[in-house]
């Protein structure tokens, strides 16, 4: 068994064995993907559900020559730094991994974060980076969230051994991290306000009931699979109850009853997916009462939301992170503006006002149908949104039609964006682009890339999802 501080730890030696136990190791930092770390004889090993401070003894499970990976046996000493997590459910669902942590340092290590991963991974010359903008409100900010119904229940470790627990138990939560077919049953969760909780035990008491089948996903057969709930700081409320098959007794009866039960709710769909998999995708929701959609506000901005439209989740925190992109574009009234990944349009819609022409290019048409929407319901006329892929619309000729940008604004997925991308910006060369992100990783590997032109002017963090390691990050690059 090794003891780092008794002896020297060698690694190279015991890399071919297994059951490698640390003892009594002090985690000093926070790594990249909410991974926490310790540094022994020049070696880290990263680890989960740990606090720097706390003295724990690991078992590696991966062992490469300069980093290994580990999970937690025991806890000698637990950080200062922790604090009682508010939620039953913690280190269990897999979400909110940062709830022992104190919000002003969860702040503190996405900041660190962000800086130390733009050095070390873009390895280019930036500013200091701006003060992390936090949440006002920690607890109930998603404005959407999906839950899953299954017939596989996650047993906790101490459940294991009782026999009277058993797995094959029909539950309403979340998946378990790790699992894809066991489902934690959630009592409360404190991502989004009242009445989610109380319409998805609703909706679960009644299956029990009633003896409806929840969803197998091994077997792929079952009734009740999954809901989507999104309350919007209008006050609107839409509910998508989505089943596994056209069974239209069962609908009636459910939505009927749910539809009874929550007068609050605005709009209550339901939609049957026979698929494999959860996507909505291809899928069209059916209307059972309501206008079929919500509306939701940034500024004095509206948006119509339907139940497979992309938004961003915290809608207080997602007005902060425009106003950052709004104020990074430098904006004067007489520039025209491309929004790549425009998605439904939110951020262009949001620097409108103070452009003369926003270009909006999406590669998903039925987002880019949203956009359009969201323009005419805020009664913008210079906004045009193109679906379709950006390296094959941004031609000269594109140009020559729309004029070239002044300013470019992109917000891609997790991946970041293509290298093909990467080179249309560096040539198109607008004076000013602004980088939305929600990766910093991705995002500093463009920026080595955009280096060849651009400067990193301005780094600004931003704190949409409180108790998780997720950061969402806007630079500006302004054209050397």
């Amino acid at each position: 068994m090794l003891k780092n501080r008794r002896q020297p730890l060698r690694f190279t030696m015991a890399r071919k064995k297994k059951n490698i136990i640390l003892e009594k190791i002090l985690v000093t930092n926070y790594a990249a993907g909410g991974k926490s770390l310790a540094k022994i004889d020049g070696k880290v090993v990263f680890m989960e559900k740990t606090v720097p401070g706390d003295v724990v003894d690991v078992r590696l499970t991966k062992n490469k020559k300069d980093w290994a990976e580990g999970n937690v046996l025991q806890f000698h000493t637990y950080s200062n730094e922790r604090v009682k997590p508010f939620c039953s459910h913690f280190g269990v669902c897999g979400g909110c991994q940062w709830q022992m942590l104190p919000y002003e340092k969860q702040l503190e290590y996405k900041q660190q974060q962000v800086d130390e991963t733009l050095k070390r991974i873009g390895k280019i010359n930036i500013p200091a980076v701006l003060p992390i903008l936090g949440a006002a409100d920690t607890k109930y900010y998603r404005n959407k969230i999906e839950y899953t119904f299954g017939n596989k229940k996650y047993l906790l470790p101490e459940e294991l051994s009782d026999d009277s627990i058993r797995s094959e138990e029909n539950v309403a939560g979340f998946h378990a991290k790790g699992f894809f077919d066991k489902v934690v049953d959630i009592k409360e969760c404190f991502l989004q306000a009242e009445p989610t909780n109380a319409i998805r035990l609703a909706v679960k008491e009644l299956g029990i009931k009633n003896n409806w089948p929840f969803y197998d996903i091994r077997r792929h057969e079952g009734f009740l699979r999954n809901m989507q709930v999104r309350l919007c700081t209008t006050g609107e409320l839409m509910v998508n109850i989505i089943v596994a098959a056209n069974d239209t007794k069962k609908i009636e009866l459910l939505m009927s009853t749910i539809a009874k039960q929550f007068p609050e709710i605005t709009t209550l769909l339901y939609t049957v997916n026979t698929k494999w998999n959860d996507s909505l995708t291809g899928l069209a929701p059916i209307v059972w009462y309501g206008k079929g959609y919500v509306i939701e506000q940034l500024e004095n901005f509206q948006f119509k939301i339907g139940p497979t439209s992309f938004f961003q989740t915290n809608t207080k925190q997602g007005e902060q992170l425009y106003k950052v992109a709004r104020d990074f574009a430098m904006l004067t009234g007489r520039e025209t503006v491309y929004d790549l990944y425009c998605g439904t349009g939110s951020i262009g819609i949001f620097l409108s006002r103070q452009t003369k022409k926003i270009i909006g290019v999406e590669m998903v048409e039925a987002a880019v149908d949203d956009a359009r929407e969201n323009a005419a319901l805020n009664q913008i006329e210079d906004a045009t949104f193109f679906a379709g892929d950006v390296i094959q619309i941004c031609d000269d000729g594109f140009f020559e039609k729309h004029g070239r940008p002044d300013v470019i604004i992109t917000d891609p997925p997790r991946a970041g964006m293509h290298e093909k991308l990467v080179r249309k910006i560096l040539d198109i060369a607008a004076p000013i682009v602004v980088y939305v992100s929600c990766n910093p990783a991705t995002q500093a590997r463009d920026l080595l890339l955009l280096s060849e032109k651009y400067t990193v002017s301005k780094i600004q963090p931003v704190d949409m999802f409180p108790h998780t390691h997720h950061i969402e990050n806007v630079v500006q690059l302004k054209l050397k």
